[in-house]
């Protein structure tokens, strides 16, 4: 019940007996986070909270005209009313807004009648008031002013030690109310508040995090703009989140943690749009600026969100035709208003439901792919700062956060597109980070604590990579070369003996390596050359008549102890990756496998025909059109990349593929031209190779 005073002389009402020291500290108050040992107590707490006073505005700082002056004792609270021209509203100042509040905390902490939560319900109502209705005409009348709403959060802070847990519905009407709309006096004195509760009530601090996080997507249409305000514009909402945050966790250092898990949880859903998780990312990059000690736990949780969505557009695509979905991915636009760029698929009343369902996963994988194109597009920006502008070492420190999250997060998932690019693009910066990069891949591949998957793509990447980088110097590509034969040859001498013939399930980190080494060999054959070794370019090498162009003595012999084994890897490779290196081994005259080929297709291998639990578990190296799942699938995962706003960051990065002088038409044939279908499917009509 609010004070009643009259002019000019004072009345007296019967104030409620005074508060004891003890009761200023709540009753169940859990302990503050910054506590750092049991003696610290409510001594401790109060010295916090004071100390933050002392570097914040307090109601007595506040210049007013003209100050009612409060006197109080024990029995009689008086009031004495000092003439002004201000209106009546303005007449209940700073101060006797806080006695209000510090009473109607304390009456809802210590209830006598039914009545004593009046004053903190009226309080509580303030806040929950939607201040959007103040252009309505019922409802204006209800809604409090907002130098009155300053003055009761002032109120508030001033108070904050008493707001414990009994008075979490309070808490939360402020919390939750509507503050970025307003002008900045109001904003910095919010984001007081949150900072003082998070320090004296620690309790509060996951609240508080949430309601800020959750406003780190994309904003919904209205915020920010009130009646009698100015409207704020999305990024001075986000700077006035960053602001909230960054105080806090100044403040309360060891909230981190308990930030951390609330960006995690707040993450866009996947039917959110692409705006959503593009403008998510921006923002917890910005974290990353005064929350450093959260750089790897954000970056981690933006590459498992990037790898998912990744990995579903592939998944989605290869329920299109090729030539469809391949036109799909291509298609999309770059677009700074993403969602424009999606078809409308509800204006279709003449279409079929079939085909109304089928524009509708269209428009979802495009909302996809731009979702994946933003969100990456963000993370080469940030890294970028770091590989350009930092030393060899912050070079070296990113490489291995990024590496780091390859090997746990990209590497055990089958089929990302993109997440890698990162990658391939950065390592090849530097030849440490080359070397670094590369070293990585081969450790994984004949590494003894790999699962026979994860070495098998690695395998796959370790030959994407060195086949593709543009970057990666000619005697780089022999030394991984020669080294992945060397091991090859090993895996060989080691496995052939007892082999009765091609087995993926026994022998698939053997295969996985020898789809490599083939797969290198096609792409950069030029740089295996002797021509090469003695320092002509691949543009050098071109110009070579075939009879020019010769291979060191070692190639050959540790290709075709592998190739004429019994082991076959012919019969167990891609029979793209086969018939091309197939091509370019005999017009060089380096081996002629064409019987072998030949041959191949009149083996069965029945070792593959029961759908035992190793077929099963080694389906993801499996080409998804091979009944029998015994080939390995052609999967190089930095083949092309085509995402239209992030694909700026990768040029100049690719080499591509280049036809074969003297045997392709022209020595410029595209990727799209050299990458043909699977069309060396066997004929398993004959009987088993022993």
């Amino acid at each position: 019940m609010a004070p009643v005073a009259t002019m000019p002389q004072p009345s007296a009402l019967t104030s409620p007996p005074p508060m004891p020291p003890s009761e200023m500290q709540p009753s169940s108050s859990p302990k503050s986070i910054l506590k750092s040992s049991k003696s610290a107590g409510s001594k401790r707490k109060m010295s916090d909270v004071e100390d933050w006073l002392g570097d914040h505005p307090t109601v007595e700082d506040l210049p007013l005209e003209k100050r009612a002056r409060v006197t109080f004792n024990p029995t009689v609270e008086t009031y004495t009313w000092v003439k002004s021209n201000k209106t009546d509203s303005d007449l209940m100042n700073v101060q006797m807004i806080s006695e209000d509040v510090r009473r109607a905390i304390h009456r809802h902490r210590h209830p006598v009648t039914s009545e004593d939560n009046e004053g903190y319900d009226r309080i509580k109502e303030m806040f929950t008031a939607d201040p959007k209705k103040a252009e309505d005409t019922v409802y204006a009348y209800d809604l409090p002013q907002p130098a009155t709403l300053m003055k009761y959060l002032l109120g508030l802070r001033a108070h904050v030690i008493d707001l414990d847990r009994g008075c979490s519905s309070l808490v939360t009407a402020v919390v939750e109310s509507e503050w970025l709309g307003r002008d900045l006096a109001y904003v910095k004195t919010f984001i007081g508040f949150l900072e003082l509760l998070a320090v004296a009530q620690g309790t509060y601090i996951s609240p508080v995090f949430k309601m800020l996080v959750g406003k780190l997507a994309a904003i919904p249409r209205g915020t920010g703009t009130l009646p009698g305000h100015a409207a704020v514009p999305a990024s001075a909402i986000y700077s006035r989140v960053h602001m909230a945050l960054r105080s806090i966790i100044n403040k309360v250092p060891a909230g981190s943690g308990m930030l951390s898990q609330v960006l995690s949880h707040s993450f866009p859903y996947e039917a959110d749009s692409a705006q959503s998780f593009v403008a998510y990312t921006r923002n917890l990059i910005q974290i990353i600026g005064y929350a450093p000690e959260l750089q790897s736990d954000i970056l981690a949780l933006i590459t498992e969100k990037l790898v998912k969505i990744d990995v579903q557009i592939q998944v989605d695509l290869e329920e299109f035709e090729d030539e469809i979905g391949e036109t799909l991915l291509n298609g999309v636009s770059e677009d700074p208003d993403v969602e424009h760029d999606i078809d409308d698929a509800d204006d279709a009343s003449d279409v079929s439901d079939d085909e109304v369902d089928e524009n509708s996963r269209v428009a979802e994988i495009k909302s996809n792919i731009h979702k994946v194109d933003g969100m990456i597009d963000v993370l080469f920006w940030f890294y970028n700062l770091s590989f350009t502008k930092g030393t060899l070492a912050d070079k070296r420190n990113s490489l291995d956060l990024i590496i780091s999250h390859f090997q746990t997060i990209i590497l055990p998932t089958y089929k990302s597109r993109h997440s890698q690019f990162l990658l391939f693009h950065f390592s090849q910066l530097h030849p440490d980070l080359l070397a670094k990069t590369t070293t990585c891949f081969s450790d994984l591949i004949f590494g003894k604590v790999q699962s026979g998957i994860i070495r098998q793509s690695a395998a796959a990447y370790l030959a994407s990579f060195i086949a593709r980088g543009a970057h990666i110097p000619s005697s780089v590509v022999r030394q991984t070369f020669n080294e992945m034969a060397s091991q090859l040859v090993d895996m060989h001498e080691k496995h052939d003996p007892g082999c009765r013939g091609p087995d993926l399930r026994r022998y698939g980190a053997f295969y996985a390596t020898a789809q490599a080494v083939l797969y290198i060999f096609c792409f950069r054959w030029r740089d295996l050359t002797t021509a090469s070794i003695a320092g002509d370019s691949p543009q050098e090498v071109d110009e070579l008549e075939p009879s020019q162009i010769a291979f060191p003595p070692h190639i050959k012999e540790s290709l075709s102890k592998v190739i004429y084994s019994r082991l076959n890897p012919l019969k167990i490779c891609s029979p793209g990756i086969v018939n091309e290196f197939a091509r370019i081994a005999h017009h060089f005259q380096l081996l002629y496998v064409y019987p072998l080929i030949e041959k191949n297709k009149r083996v069965r291998i029945s070792a593959f025909r029961s759908m035992s639990s190793g077929q099963i578990q080694m389906g993801r190296e499996i080409r998804a059109g091979d009944q029998q799942g015994h080939q390995l699938d052609a999967y190089f995962p930095f083949d092309p990349y085509q995402l239209p706003r992030s694909r700026r960051w990768l040029e100049g990065d690719y080499v591509e593929w280049r036809g074969i002088p003297g045997l392709d038409k022209g020595d410029d044939d595209s990727d799209s031209d050299a990458e043909n279908d699977d069309s060396g499917d066997d004929d398993e009509s004959a009987t088993d190779e022993e």
